[in-house]
């Protein structure tokens, strides 16, 4: 770990045990985030993106979930090593996550202003009142009116909600924001209005950044890294220059063809044929072996290991890509 790195995950493992099978949802991942990095984490739907998350914030619903071993080191502290008592302090002040979807992560019985007063209180020595004008100040700051305090959940449309939702993260100017794909239910204009609000307030408050979403796209313009998960494991990661650029792993091609491009024209995309894996039924070797046209026989039996092949490019796979492939 070096001087500037924020956060530090080591060999993360994470289960859920249901009543008749195991599912492995995170399988061994390691990875950095410097201080003032933006790190994008992408993946299909099941890949394990979301746990990951709940794992830096402890909060793998147990039962069935359980962080079975690994680290996971914020500010030079293990949160897997504290009391739940020290991990709620953790919340909020050092990391701060923004939920999937708005429309359920507000109380919706509670005014948005006295939900945001209760973060900074909880996390604050303040006052009561002393806290409501912090809550106006973050309504303001995430382009709400102050005086808007005093209404409720569906007053907001799903934007605002997630400009609410914000704000609530902010309330305590966090260290490591957690976005978990913020604007997947949102339509495509109010999608690029709240990613510019995140990285302008990113900027604004020096904090660094990972984002969870499908799209690669905003990833490029959003983050400095990016890393490719699969079936519980990172397969490919590095700067977004040279992933982008130098595309290694099957899986990161596939992902790519199945995005539509203005500058070549053709009738179908290139979608990635077949389905991701049962998390319960692994198979023996690498999870994406069914899938890859670039499978050989050592796939089906071992599990790759990420490797660097240059300027932190990392790769877990036993045949990637040529270069210009």
């Amino acid at each position: 770990m070096g001087e500037n790195t924020l956060l530090s995950v080591e060999d993360l493992v994470v289960k859920y045990f249901l009543r008749t099978s195991t599912c492995e949802a995170v399988n061994g991942i390691s990875f950095t985030i410097d201080k003032g990095e933006r790190v994008g984490l992408v993946g299909e739907t099941g890949a394990g993106k979301t746990t990951t998350a709940l794992s830096i914030l402890d909060l793998v619903p147990n039962p069935p979930g359980r962080i079975v071993s690994g680290k996971i080191i914020l500010n030079g502290e293990d949160v897997l090593a504290k009391s739940e008592a020290e991990v709620r302090k953790i919340r909020g002040n050092d990391v701060a996550m923004i939920f999937q979807d708005p429309m359920t992560s507000l109380n919706p019985v509670m005014t948005v202003g006295d939900q945001i007063t209760e973060v900074v209180r909880l996390h604050n020595d303040v006052g009561r009142f002393e806290a409501m004008d912090k809550a106006r100040d973050m309504l303001e700051l995430v382009g709400i009116p102050g005086e808007r305090y005093g209404e409720y959940p569906h007053q907001f449309s799903g934007g605002m909600k997630q400009r609410v939702l914000i704000a609530m993260a902010l309330a305590c100017n966090p260290k490591l924001l957690i976005a978990d794909e913020p604007t997947s239910a949102l339509d495509v204009t109010i999608q690029a209005q709240v990613l510019d609000l995140i990285n302008g307030l990113r900027e604004k408050l020096g904090m660094s950044l990972l984002l969870i979403t499908h799209d690669l796209g905003v990833v490029a313009e959003t983050c400095d890294r990016v890393m490719i998960m699969y079936a519980g494991s990172i397969v490919e990661s590095g700067t977004i220059r040279a992933v982008y650029k130098n595309i290694k792993h099957p899986y990161t091609k596939g992902l790519f063809g199945s995005i539509p491009r203005l500058d070549i024209e053709t009738e179908r995309l290139d979608p990635i044929k077949g389905m991701m894996p049962d998390p319960s039924n692994l198979p023996e070797g690498c999870a994406f072996c069914e899938r890859c046209p670039n499978a050989i026989e050592e796939c089906k039996t071992k599990r790759p290991q990420l490797e660097d092949i240059g300027d932190g490019h990392m790769v877990a796979c036993f045949n990637p890509l040529k270069e210009g492939a």
